[in-house]
């Protein structure tokens, strides 16, 4: 559960010199952003999204070769705070050469003038608040006494997922499975290590999610990875994985299955979320059926009305996130004294 307070997400801490500018690399921004602290800047996010405080533009993709594409995510927390961006690219071929999916680059403006401010390692960034919202997320929409999860997956995102899911939820069991055997057996392995639940390898996705409150899926797949009829009574589903209008990580009848679809924001997830592009463009979902997390947040919309509920969430990632996240680390390394000041 949380225990950190966060640290102040009202202002920037000012820059000692007008041309110089923090630079923060991975290990920086892991040393900096702690789960809980991540977990905390996630929820302020959606609720200043929820309530209309957060400047949220649209994002830009760019498709390149290998199913990868490039993106350019922009934000600001509040209207008078700094804006953020965030470029950088999703190459799912990397997974073959032992390297990143997602590698990125985080530029951070100056509230007041515009200056920069900092710029850090959007990668680590991108990992630690992409499981920090699915816990957020799921704070708000499973049922509170959920104490199983499936993880389809077994990558960065499936091992960030379980550490991250652990802090909000009072965990048992949790079953991952993976396209890749042998990692996914290196990844239980690894988590086996945690202490106060039970971690195993699902031969099957069926076999994780049918034992699951919660299921989470993280994979770069276009097809689903799941069946709706695998799905317990009450369960929340999770999907990080159709975070663009191609990618379909879960099958098309949830949404019609669900008692709530839930997405991060809507007006990004009509454009860019898979199943809920073609869900909303052939009339199985209207418009008005789509839940934004931010109004779950703020409490200006349910989701979950009881507990036999079944709730799809939708999570492509807004700039928002981003936003919350690097006012966050650049707070803290001001206040640490790490990083290095570079002249411009």
């Amino acid at each position: 559960m949380l225990t950190e307070p966060a640290s102040s997400l009202s202002k920037w801490c000012e820059m000692p010199s007008e041309n110089s500018l923090l630079v923060l690399s991975a290990a920086d921004v892991k040393g900096l952003l702690s789960i809980d602290l991540a977990i905390e800047s996630q929820r302020i996010a959606f609720e200043n999204l929820g309530r209309g405080r957060a400047v949220l533009p649209t994002r830009l993709l760019v498709d390149g070769d290998q199913d990868s594409v490039s993106f350019c995510y922009a934000a600001r927390l509040t209207p008078d705070s700094g804006a953020v961006c965030k470029f950088g690219s999703v190459n799912p071929a990397n997974a073959d050469l032992g390297l990143p999916t997602i590698s990125a680059l985080i530029t951070v403006l100056d509230g007041a003038d515009g200056r920069p401010v900092a710029i850090m390692d959007g990668t680590a960034v991108t990992t630690i608040r992409t499981s920090a919202a699915s816990a957020v997320a799921v704070q708000a929409l499973a049922n509170p006494h959920s104490t199983s999860l499936a993880i389809l997956g077994s990558g960065v995102q499936a091992e960030e997922h379980v550490r991250a899911i652990s802090r909000v939820l009072p965990l048992t069991s949790v079953r991952v499975w993976g396209a890749d055997p042998a990692q996914c057996a290196a990844l239980v392995r690894t988590l086996g290590e945690q202490d106060g639940f039970d971690v195993t390898q699902a031969l099957t996705a069926e076999q994780a999610v049918r034992a699951a409150d919660v299921v989470v899926g993280c994979t770069t797949s276009f097809d689903p990875i799941l069946e709706t009829a695998w799905l317990r009574e009450g369960a929340l589903v999770i999907s990080i994985g159709s975070f663009a209008s191609n990618r379909f990580e879960v099958p098309q009848d949830l949404l019609s299955r669900a008692d709530a679809v839930v997405v991060d924001d809507v007006d990004t997830a009509i454009e860019h979320a898979g199943p809920i592009v073609v869900g909303v463009s052939s009339g199985l979902l209207a418009l008005d059926q789509l839940i934004s997390l931010g109004e779950v947040i703020a409490g200006l919309r349910p989701a979950r009305r009881q507990p036999s509920d079944i709730i799809y969430y939708n999570s492509v990632g807004i700039g928002v996130q981003d936003a919350a996240a690097a006012q966050v680390i650049v707070d803290a390394a001001r206040a640490s004294g790490r990083g290095q000041l570079v002249s411009l």
